[in-house]
């Protein structure tokens, strides 16, 4: 049964005091006031949890620890997230011109991408033009103001297209294509069959947004796993003694992606 929530507001001087109770060692309180501010405790409490003795519930730190610890781990994560995203761009920018260039050879067409003869799902198919078109109506581009103004095409080629749609969407494109051979064409540029593929893609654009939105990504379970390859052209990791739910794995998507 849902219930009101009561828990108050603390201010940064006040979850100073909190924490001190719990045991935490503080060499200046005004500086970690400050932190508290420019950081917020809610996102800081997640690098301070695993400081707590078990049970976790009675909130008493273990003997020594330091603010400056889990703002220590709060920093590796800050790292870690900007690491990340500069991986997943090389394969975002990557699939951006693999998607367009495999497409427009394989079906001799380069305005595929707005054609629905190309894709399976009629339905899929027009909210991904409606997506394409939107994202061409705001787009500030010069190459897409050039392309307005100078030619008599309803849509631009799919090179120019892909690089004005969102990862996300563009695994939508590709997850709706209907020729199998172009499906196995674009996946076997990254040495995956096309299911993992799709997996991986959703995996990595989740993640993408995550770091995006500066998410914590140490310490926590992923809901989204990539698929796992049965048989693939990069070496594999042995997934019999990891935990799939955490970075380590879905790094390891994207480290074969791209290896």
């Amino acid at each position: 049964m849902k219930t009101n929530f009561i828990k108050p507001y603390s201010s940064p001087e006040q979850i100073v005091k909190i924490l001190k109770t719990r045991g935490m060692l503080m060499d200046d309180d005004r500086k970690v006031e400050n932190y508290l501010m420019n950081i917020g405790y809610h996102r800081l409490s997640a690098y301070i949890y695993p400081f707590y003795k078990n049970p976790k519930c009675d909130l008493v730190l273990k003997e020594g620890t330091t603010f400056e610890q889990a703002l220590t781990l709060y920093r590796f994560d800050k790292k870690l997230r900007i690491l990340l995203f500069n991986e997943i761009e090389k394969i975002e920018v990557a699939i951006r011109s693999i998607l367009a260039n495999i497409g427009c050879q394989e079906l001799n067409d380069k305005y595929w991408i707005t054609k629905p003869e190309y894709f399976a799902n009629a339905d899929k198919f027009n909210q991904t033009l409606a997506v394409i078109e939107k994202e061409l109506v705001s787009s500030k581009e010069d190459y897409i103001e050039d392309f307005r103004r100078n030619y008599i095409e309803s849509y631009p080629p799919a090179w120019m297209i892909t690089e004005v749609l969102s990862f996300g969407n563009l695994n939508y494109i590709y997850s709706n294509i209907a020729s199998n051979k172009l499906m196995k064409c674009i996946a076997g540029h990254f040495g995956l069959k096309p299911q993992v593929f799709t997996s991986w893609l959703t995996v990595l654009a989740n993640l993408r947004n995550m770091c995006c939105h500066h998410a914590r990504i140490w310490n926590r379970d992923f809901m989204l796993t990539p698929a796992e390859p049965r048989k693939m052209s990069n070496a594999w990791i042995d997934t019999s003694k990891i935990d799939k739910k955490r970075i380590f794995y879905s790094n390891s998507s994207l480290k074969n992606s791209h290896a």
